[in-house]
């Protein structure tokens, strides 16, 4: 664990993406496989592989207390640290002690992870992570509660790790490091994925079920004329205001994952009751909404009612029908499917629903296509019962003009939907990338999706919560958040009880009627204008914000960055 720790402290000393790449390459081929193989999870900022889902549970509040108890520091002392470093690995590294014979190899980490990870209640948590941190040196303590918190913060992503493996083990090589990005998408599992690679197996990976994959992202444009200007050969969909989900069907288990890989099939039981029957192994691309008759999206505060349940009652399934629009295949009948271009996936997709026998496909007519997404039809015609139509083929609509592509705009949005994706039917299906094959078309005021750093306790009737939220965007330059608002209004009192009680578990440092804490919560705000300002250390500040809701679909990775501000400050009014 040493050497791993002196190579991250490497990392984050240089800026450099080729030497941080030849460091981690090096590191890995000094270690033996087992260890090599741990140590490349530890190095993509996890505790545990991608697909298993596993999770340490262990909060920033945990680790404040025990690294507090080891050290014998006072709170001053200890949060004088945290202002001085703001990363709390950081601050373990600076005020725990070292002492003879300590020292840990890798493997044993992992090894206590596991026993953390299945631990029950905050104190065996605690005596575990206290034994731990007691036996590593300050230093390896530093990158072990790094890990914990699943922020390395030296500069270091994933794909990075992939690049070292595949210059470790394949000199770099052409198609090398595509062979390592592609067995590790399929695994799920980049310590897999480096052991095919020192065997000289990558191609012999396999696609494994249950862990979902990358989500292709779309790019927002501004105007009807934009989102034919791309290709020539378009996909027309509406943009519904719901979850984007990954089915996986297998002989009769169906699971859920949100874009933040989060597994949701528990909020959602009806769905996976209704794809059970789908005779071929699948996974699907699609988004879930609220659902009405006689095929209308509800509002997402509705559908939000039914998120992070962990079951969902006879009632809640009544009055909150759920329906999956699904719009796309990513592997069916044993193939992966994400090469082969969009309009052929299209085609797969249809055979899939049709031999599930639980939907009807439906493709609008020409007159349907000028005037919106007709009437979707349902397996059962009569809509008592919330599972009557689950499982929908999301329309597909064309469009040959700016003026075709406005008509449809209208009539998705006096649908009550968001807006249209626009697709590029020769277009691949590219996991986690955004690019203009996918194009977003919506007109709102600026948002932004922000992440959460601070909050304050409220006032009057909210003194009680925790109510006023400071929030940042990304300085992608210093790979920090920086922040640039404040906003206290926009949630329901039943959220605000909710992420009181989140922070309160999640807090890093408590200021009395300020806490900071884990930067894991995104919203969307809303704001007037913008301005520049030294208020905040993005160098913005904006006026009137408030919250839009919470995204819980979200990644704090995929938050808002201080390029985006700039770009929005500067369209505004009188700024061009």
């Amino acid at each position: 664990m040493r050497k791993l720790a002196e190579t991250c402290e490497a990392i984050a000393a240089t800026t450099k993406k080729l030497l941080k790449t030849a460091t981690v390459a090096d590191y890995l081929k000094s270690r033996a496989t087992d260890e090599a193989a741990v140590s490349a999870v530890f190095l993509s900022g996890r505790a545990f592989p991608a697909w298993e889902g596993a999770t340490l549970q262990v909060g920033g509040s945990l680790l404040w207390s025990v690294v507090a108890q080891l050290s014998g520091k006072s709170e001053a002392a200890l949060t004088a640290a945290y202002h001085k470093h703001g990363d709390l690995g950081a601050v373990a590294g600076e005020v725990l002690a070292e002492s003879p014979g300590q020292g840990l190899n890798v493997l044993e980490v992992a090894d206590t992870f596991r026993q953390i990870a299945a631990a029950r209640g905050p104190a065996a948590k605690s005596a575990l992570v206290g034994d731990l941190l007691a036996r590593a040196t300050p230093l390896e303590a530093k990158y072990i509660v790094k890990v914990i918190t699943g922020d390395l913060r030296i500069g270091l992503k994933e794909s990075l790790v992939e690049e070292a493996i595949a210059k470790a083990y394949g000199g770099m090589q052409a198609g090398a490091l595509e062979e390592v990005q592609r067995a590790n998408m399929l695994l799920g599992h980049i310590g897999e994925t480096l052991r095919l690679a020192v065997d000289g197996k990558l191609g012999e990976a396999k696609m494994r079920l249950f862990h979902p994959l990358g989500f292709m992202l779309a790019s927002p444009i501004e105007s009807a004329e934009e989102g034919l200007s791309y290709f020539t050969e378009a996909a027309v969909e509406d943009k519904y205001d719901g979850i984007r989900a990954q089915a996986h069907v297998s002989d009769g288990e169906v699971k859920f994952f949100s874009r933040t890989r989060d597994e949701i099939t528990e909020s959602f039981p009806e769905l996976s009751d209704a794809l059970a029957g789908l005779p071929q192994d699948a996974i699907l691309d699609g988004e879930i909404v609220a659902w009405e008759a006689p095929g209308r999206a509800r509002p997402f505060n509705v559908l939000q009612q039914r998120l992070g349940r962990k079951k969902v009652s006879e009632k809640m399934l009544r009055e909150i029908p759920v329906a999956y629009l699904v719009f796309d295949v990513l592997y069916a009948d044993g193939e992966l499917l994400i090469d082969r271009p969009l309009r052929e996936r299209g085609r797969i997709l249809d055979e899939v629903l049709a031999a599930e026998r639980k939907t009807t496909h439906h493709r609008g007519t020409e007159s349907q296509r000028k005037t919106g997404q007709g009437r979707l039809i349902f397996k059962d015609e009569g809509y008592e019962t919330p599972r009557a139509a689950q499982i929908l083929r999301a329309p597909v609509f064309r469009a040959t003009s700016p003026s075709e592509l406005e008509e449809l705009f209208a009539a998705a949005q006096a649908r009550g939907n968001e807006g249209l994706m626009i697709k590029d039917l020769n277009s691949a299906y590219t996991p986690g990338k955004r690019g203009k094959s996918w194009l977003k078309m919506k007109r709102e005021l600026a948002t932004l999706d922000v992440v959460v750093t601070a909050v304050e306790f409220g006032h009057g009737k909210r003194v009680g919560v925790l109510s006023d939220y400071t929030f940042a965007v990304w300085d992608t330059n210093k790979d920090k958040l920086v922040n640039i608002g404040k906003a206290y209004s926009g949630l329901t009192d039943a959220e605000i009880a909710q992420m009181t009680q989140w922070f309160l578990d999640h807090t890093i440092e408590n200021q009395g009627f300020r806490r900071t804490v884990e930067p894991k919560i995104v919203l969307e705000v809303a704001f007037n204008n913008m301005m520049q300002s030294d208020r905040h250390d993005s160098g913005y500040a904006l006026r009137f914000p408030r919250i839009v809701r919470l995204r819980p679909d979200k990644t704090p990775e995929e938050a808002d960055t201080i390029e985006r501000v700039r770009e929005i400050f500067e369209q505004q009014p009188g700024n061009l």
